[in-house]
């Protein structure tokens, strides 16, 4: 009796400890760094073309190499997350993050030739694709191990708050300071972020990653294919958004493009936090299903739009159903994996994001000079219906099966 007293002491001290919300330091870390995601958006596309002169296709292959990186480097992230802890990585991804600001900056100081700036840019680009895969993965990982898988649904809510906040703060501020201070501003800010991240994330708790067998990255992909799928066909409704609706509404004459993200984003968080933790209580795939089908009816809303005012209504219906699909098949996602895997799984998962958000855009340009800008609406609709489709055939894995 006494051995197995003393085994029984040291299973409880052992047991994970977990907290009742994701701890404040790693959102605080993750908001910091993400905001060098958002610092440069709308600053280097004017850097390339009005400063180094090239054309608009260098400009969008420049802009857009770094969602290649990310993709390509998720599975590598996901791996590190697994063994060396949530932690780790983001630290990792927050200093090479801090790089590429700093490669940023060295292409706007004056005597750079303006080959040289672009080759220097695109090499940003690529480091900043390999940060935020690293980052991202092990921040997002990190939140869930702080409060367990059991809460991972409300995790995944407020870490998307803190990057979506990162996104809408840092571009006007990137704006701001290359409008006002110029370029080496805005990118000296792509430095001092994810500093503040690391200087942030060095002091919090590491949690340890769950031990045992270990997939090779493409049989966790086999794994949560399905999850997935339906958070890349949730994305294309947000694309559509962020790179057509100013044209939609200049074709309509309507003057208040500059609220639809604003709409969008009242009702994304709104429910994020009214409703963070639904996926874990009710279930993953019902919460998904019924958000992809709000989703559609907001998309189908700004394509009937027939005044602005209804069309930013959709975008905040849009918002209201984008806002909890991540989480809600993010848990189910983790769901299909052994717990050594949950870091693997969520750089895979959010892999579809990345390719939603790297190949909608380029479909929906043709959709829209095909068939107008309004049909972009109508394929975000039935894109998010697609998904709906999807969620119900999802096989549901019994209660403890693979998590």
């Amino acid at each position: 009796m006494p051995a197995l007293a003393v085994k029984d002491a040291q299973r409880s001290d052992t047991a994970p400890q977990f907290l009742s919300r994701p701890a404040p330091g790693i959102i605080a870390a993750l908001f910091c760094g993400y905001l060098a995601v958002g610092l440069p958006l709308p600053v280097l596309p004017l850097f390339i073309h009005d400063k180094l002169g090239f054309s608009t296709l260098a400009v969008g292959l420049a802009i857009g190499i770094q969602f290649l990186a990310t993709v390509l480097t998720r599975g590598y992230a996901g791996r590190l997350t697994d063994q060396h802890g949530g932690k780790r990585s983001a630290l990792q991804g927050a200093a090479i993050s801090a790089l590429a600001g700093l490669l940023y900056l060295v292409a706007s100081l004056p005597g750079i030739s303006l080959g040289i700036g672009l080759a220097i840019i695109v090499a940003g680009r690529l480091a900043a694709g390999l940060g935020e895969s690293q980052f991202v993965t092990g921040c997002v990982s990190w939140s869930i191990a702080s409060v367990g898988p059991q809460r991972a649904g409300m995790s995944m809510s407020w870490t998307g708050i803190a990057m979506f906040a990162a996104l809408a703060i840092g571009s006007p501020v990137g704006m701001l300071l290359y409008q006002n201070y110029g370029l080496e501003a805005a990118m000296a800010a792509c430095i001092v972020a994810p500093l503040a991240s690391i200087a942030i994330a060095s002091r919090r708790t590491s949690y340890a990653s769950p031990v045992g067998p270990r997939l090779p990255f493409h049989k966790v992909i086999s794994q949560i294919w399905r999850e997935g799928v339906g958070l890349m066909l949730q994305g294309v409704g947000l694309s559509g958004l962020t790179a057509f609706a100013s044209l939609y509404f200049a074709a309509r004459h309507w003057d208040s493009a500059g609220l639809v993200m604003t709409a969008f984003g009242v009702g994304f968080i709104v429910v994020r936090v009214a409703f963070g933790s639904l996926p874990d209580r009710t279930g993953g795939y019902r919460v998904a299903l019924w958000s992809l089908v709000i989703e559609a009816a907001g998309q189908g809303m700004i394509w009937s739009a027939p005044t602005d005012v209804m069309a930013l209504a959709g975008a905040l219906v849009t918002g209201l159903g984008c806002a909890l699909v991540f989480p809600a098949l993010g848990v189910e996602a983790l769901k299909q994996v052994p717990p050594a895997n949950r870091g693997s799984a969520m750089g895979a998962f959010v892999a579809f994001l990345d390719i939603a958000y790297g190949v909608s855009g380029p479909v929906a340009g043709v959709i829209a000079g095909r068939f107008g800008y309004a049909a972009v609406y109508l394929f975000g609709a039935a894109c998010a219906l697609a998904g709906a489709v999807l969620v119900i055939a999802a096989p549901i894995a019994a209660p403890g099966q693979k998590s």
